[in-house]
């Protein structure tokens, strides 16, 4: 399970930094600060999650969970040095790991971490 937790944060700071690359007023640093803001991102979409519900988090879908991804990002920067993120670039970035994450859904990739263990 450690294991698993640690590729998932892997990955996800892989598609901040890719998504860093693709969308102008979204900026990580490097790999390090990438890593950091996947915690911070984790954290704060845990909190999100725990307060108002599913539907409501960042892993929901639609509308909602698009616009909370979108404040999760922008919030994250707060507590993540050399992250810059703009209003906009928070609502594209949100778009872009919507996308990426169609192409490598949670689904899989809880079966991949499964799978190291």
């Amino acid at each position: 399970m450690f294991l698993g937790t640690i590729v998932r944060f892997i990955v996800s700071a892989l598609v901040l930094m890719f998504t860093g690359f693709l969308v102008p007023g979204f900026t990580l640093l490097g790999f390090w600060n990438a890593l950091v803001a996947a915690v911070v991102i984790a954290l704060l979409g845990w909190a999100i999650e725990a307060l108002f519900g599913r539907h409501m988090s960042p892993y929901g879908r639609g509308l909602i969970g698009f616009v909370s991804g979108a404040v999760v990002l922008y919030l994250s920067q707060l507590f993540v040095p050399g992250m810059r993120v703009t209003l906009v670039g928070a609502l594209l970035a949100s778009l872009v790991i919507g996308i990426i994450d169609l192409f490598v859904p949670t689904e899989f990739r809880k079966r991949a971490e499964r799978r190291v263990h």
